[in-house]
Parts: structure tokens; C-alpha cells; sequence
């Protein structure tokens, strides 16, 4: 091997998991299978060339307006340039496993706003659903048109020590994040074309059609050739990106809460030639800000009677007001048993093991262990108002502590999981950071559709658990392979017919 070129083994030299942490690369000394391509591509390049390659990600996410908001400030969404790489099987353990969580939460939610059986027969308190802040009375007897209440779910899966995927929670509210999962594989692709073309990769690019059929399919009675919008707050939102991308990729229109209109039960859209009826609408927007009739009343950003017009059957909102319950970390401990109950199968994907801070029992063991658990708010989301122990310092627990005996109900707690690591390149040198994963799964009524890969985001900071782009986490290309490890064919023109890039 010349100079100039990269020595593999001194790239990873010291590399090393952190700590217990299962390395997806990595088994000890011996590379696992998925990456063995990858690793014979790094030994192609020159160290330059990967450096430059770097760079030029960096800046074309930056032209791109691929961003994310931080602290009120605009930056462009980290990208690692070396991809995590799923193989088959283990996929398909992960798709079989959303796909079940997204059928009970479905017969779940439907349950909680309708008849109330879950209640009735024991399987959760009726107090854990009406004492969270995400429960709305206004949705109780909405029925959606074809059932669906979880149009689009992102289900936030880590790999434990022992390498085994376990549900970390569930976001059936408004979840974010899949446009990255599409701009990721077509900077990648520009990237590393030479190492994607060896590979057989699972493509991500369909994931707007199908997403479109699913908000036809729950168009409103009667109604054959429905309008479907995307609701978004603004250009101001940190996820304006996504829903724009969203909007011009299935071929609808994009609107704010001030292009639409409420008119005799019916939501209509200004347009150029004067007022036209919506019947789908994939809303960006939180509950408490669609309606100021029902919620927030000095929220601008919906529009007033829209709640109405769902009730009344003649407008579907994509997902569905008062999904939020299922989002609950509280209600996340019920899954398990909640999985049982709708679908009399056992969990194929478990939860992270959990206390319930609010029983009595629990809470006494949990508030001797502060300093060994994770705590986490059970309304909270983006990383926010999470206390991990062994990090926290003698005051942020008494703090916690107090918060705690104030309110039981609103906190679990957890045992650290140090979370999978793959190789990421940061500041010029390649190390172990922790991972999550957030599959998309589309359910249009008829089937739950997994997106063959979803989001991995990758705690940048060395030793850094919380992978939110909001704490300075970056995203990498998930790579789920279409075959056996070593095996090559015609990979690449299906992934054209299909619209992988």
C-alpha cells in the first residue's frame, strides 16, 4: 500500500467501543460482516480525498438549506460520511416489530377515545390517560374514515449491550425527521458513489408515493379524487425543510393556517381562482395550535373549526388530534401488556426495562438510585429535561429529587444504556459514537409499510449518550441490505426502477 493511502488499520488504531457499548462495526478485533465492503473501500482512498470528500458533504448541506433549529439559530444538519449498515435479517426482526407496535397503538388509541375496554378490563388505569397532557377531550368519538389514527409513526429504537434492539418510544404525534433519511442517501450516493455501487441497498426514495396513497386512502366518505395539503407553521419552523420537501415531492400543495378556511363544516384553501375544498390534511402543527376554538386560542398558526370539520367527517387530519396519549413515556411502560391485549402476540421488540416513578414502590428505589438511572420527563421530546445520573452533579440531583416528590406521575426512570456505537468521523479522526434508530412506518389502512432503513442519529460528542440534533447530534445514511452479505447482482438498476436516489 503507497503512503498516500489510507491505512485502515491506523485509522482505527485505538479505535475501541466505549466502554460495554455493542459496536456495530466491530466485534472485538474482528470486523462484523455488513461493513466488510465499506472497510475495502476506506483502503482505496487517500487520506486527502477523504478529508475533501468530508468537506464537500459539509457544504453542500449548507447550500442545500438541509437544516435544523438550535437555540433559535439555523445550522446545517450534521451528515457522518460513513454510513450504518443493517443486513437483512435483523431488518426484518426491526420491521416485524414496528409494524406490531403500530397495529396495537392503533387499536389502542381507538380504544382510549371510543368504548374504553383497555380501561374496563384492567390493563391500564383510566387515570394514566386522562392525567396526561396530550389526552384531548375534543377528540373522544372522532372516527376517522378508515380507521387510521397513526398515519406516519417514528418508533425510536437503541441496540443494548448485548446488541439486541429495544424500543426506546413512540412518536405518533406529528413525527420529523424522514427528509433527512431521503437527503442523506442522495449525498451519500454523490459521496461514496463507488462503495453504494457494491453495495445492494434497500432504497428510500418511494417513501413521498407511498406516504400520499396512505392520505388518499383516508379521504372522507364519498370522496374519489380527495385535495390533500401539508400543514406547516411557516418558514419559521426548524422543520420547514421536511415539510416543504414533503409537499413538493408527493405533488401537493404546501399551506399555513391562514390559507385555509372554515365554511359550513368544511375546511377550504384560498386559491387564485377562489375557495377549494381540502380532505387531507398532513398537518405539521401540535394539537394545542390547530384550532383556537378547541385549544390555544391565541394560536394563529391553524385554522378555527377545523376540529369541527374532522368531527363531522368531512375533513381527515393526518395524524389525528389526541395521538399524543400513546407518546406518553408513562403509557410506553403499558405497551408490553397493551400488545397483548389488541393482538394476543407477545412484544417481537422489547422495551427498555422502566420504573414508573409514580408507584410507590418504584419511586422509593428509584429515588435511591438517582445517581445510577436516567430520568425523563413523560411529555418531554428532543432530549429536553432528561437527567442522566451518573453524569449529574450533586445539585442537579436534589434538584431532581424535589421535582420528583412534586410530581411522581410525570417521570420515569430508566438504567443507563450506553446505546450501539458505529465509526463516525469527527475533527478529522474516526471513533466510536452512540446511535439511535428512527424507522418511518406509513400505514394507509390495509398495511403498515416500514421505510427500509429510517433515521440514525449519532451523538457527535465523545461519550455523549442524547443523539438530538438539538444537543449537537448529527445523522447518518442507513444502509439496510436487500440481500445476504457478499451478495451482488443487479442491485443497482432496481434501485433506479424503484427511485432510490
Amino acid at each position: 500500500m503507497g503512503a498516500d493511502r489510507v491505512d485502515v488499520n491506523t485509522i482505527f488504531e485505538g479505535y475501541g467501543a466505549s466502554g460495554p457499548a455493542y459496536d456495530e462495526m466491530f466485534d472485538g478485533d474482528q470486523l462484523r460482516s455488513p461493513y466488510l465492503r465499506l472497510r475495502d473501500f476506506l483502503e482505496t482512498m487517500t487520506a486527502p480525498e477523504l478529508v475533501s470528500r468530508v468537506e464537500s458533504l459539509q457544504a453542500s448541506y449548507l447550500n442545500q438549506g438541509v437544516t435544523f433549529d438550535i437555540g433559535g439559530e439555523e445550522r446545517a444538519m450534521p451528515l457522518d460520511i460513513l454510513p450504518r449498515v443493517i443486513e437483512m435479517d435483523t431488518w426484518s426482526v426491526i420491521e416485524r416489530g414496528v409494524q406490531q407496535r403500530v397495529r396495537a397503538l392503533e387499536a389502542f388509541l381507538a380504544d382510549v377515545y371510543d368504548a374504553g375496554r383497555v380501561f374496563d378490563d384492567g390493563v391500564v388505569q383510566r387515570r394514566v390517560i386522562t392525567t396526561s397532557s396530550h389526552y384531548h377531550r375534543a377528540a373522544a368519538g372522532v372516527r376517522p374514515p378508515n380507521g387510521v389514527r397513526v398515519h406516519v409513526s417514528g418508533i425510536d429504537l437503541i441496540r443494548d449491550n448485548n446488541g439486541e434492539f429495544r424500543v426506546l418510544e413512540d412518536n405518533v404525534r406529528v413525527p420529523s425527521g424522514v427528509s433527512y433519511v431521503m437527503t442523506n442517501r442522495r449525498a451519500i450516493a454523490a459521496a461514496l458513489p463507488e462503495t453504494t455501487a457494491q453495495h445492494r441497498i434497500r432504497p428510500v426514495g418511494g417513501y413521498p408515493q407511498r406516504l400520499l396513497t396512505a392520505l388518499r386512502a383516508a379521504a372522507p366518505a364519498g370522496v374519489t379524487d380527495p385535495t390533500v395539503v401539508v400543514l406547516t407553521p411557516g418558514v419559521y419552523n426548524g422543520a420547514y425543510f421536511e415539510h416543504a420537501l414533503l409537499a413538493r415531492t408527493m405533488g401537493v400543495e404546501l399551506v399555513e393556517g391562514r390559507d385555509l378556511v372554515c365554511r359550513r363544516g368544511e375546511v377550504m384553501m384560498r386559491t387564485t381562482r377562489g375557495l377549494a375544498p381540502v380532505h387531507v390534511i398532513y398537518r405539521r402543527i401540535d394539537d394545542d395550535f390547530l384550532d383556537p376554538v378547541h385549544f390555544r386560542a391565541d394560536s394563529m398558526l391553524g385554522c378555527p373549526g377545523m376540529i369541527d370539520a374532522a368531527r363531522a367527517g368531512n375533513v381527515t387530519l393526518a395524524n389525528a388530534v389526541g395521538n399524543g396519549v400513546a407518546d406518553d413515556k408513562l403509557v410506553y411502560t403499558y405497551l408490553p401488556d397493551i400488545i397483548r391485549y389488541y393482538l394476543a402476540e407477545e412484544p417481537v421488540i422489547r422495551n427498555v426495562d422502566t420504573w414508573r416513578v409514580g408507584d410507590r414502590e418504584a419511586r422509593e428505589e428509584v429515588l435511591d438510585r438517582l445517581d445510577e438511572l436516567v430520568l425523563k420527563p413523560v411529555d418531554g421530546s428532543g432530549g429536553k429535561g432528561i437527567v442522566i445520573g451518573p453524569h449529574a452533579s450533586a445539585a442537579e440531583l436534589d434538584e431532581l429529587r424535589t421535582k420528583v416528590l412534586e410530581d411522581p406521575r410525570s417521570w420515569i426512570a430508566q438504567p443507563v444504556v450506553q446505546l450501539s456505537t458505529v465509526p463516525t468521523f469527527v475533527d478529522g479522526e474516526l471513533g466510536p459514537r452512540h446511535v439511535d434508530l428512527r424507522p418511518f412506518a406509513v400505514n394507509d389502512g390495509e398495511r403498515v409499510w416500514v421505510l427500509p432503513g429510517g433515521l440514525t442519529r449519532v451523538a457527535l460528542g465523545k461519550g455523549e449518550l442524547i443523539v438530538n440534533s438539538s444537543r449537537g447530534g448529527g445523522t447518518k445514511d442507513t444502509w439496510v441490505l436487500a440481500g445476504p452479505v457478499g451478495q451482488l447482482d443487479g442491485a443497482r438498476r432496481s434501485q433506479r426502477q424503484d427511485g432510490a436516489q
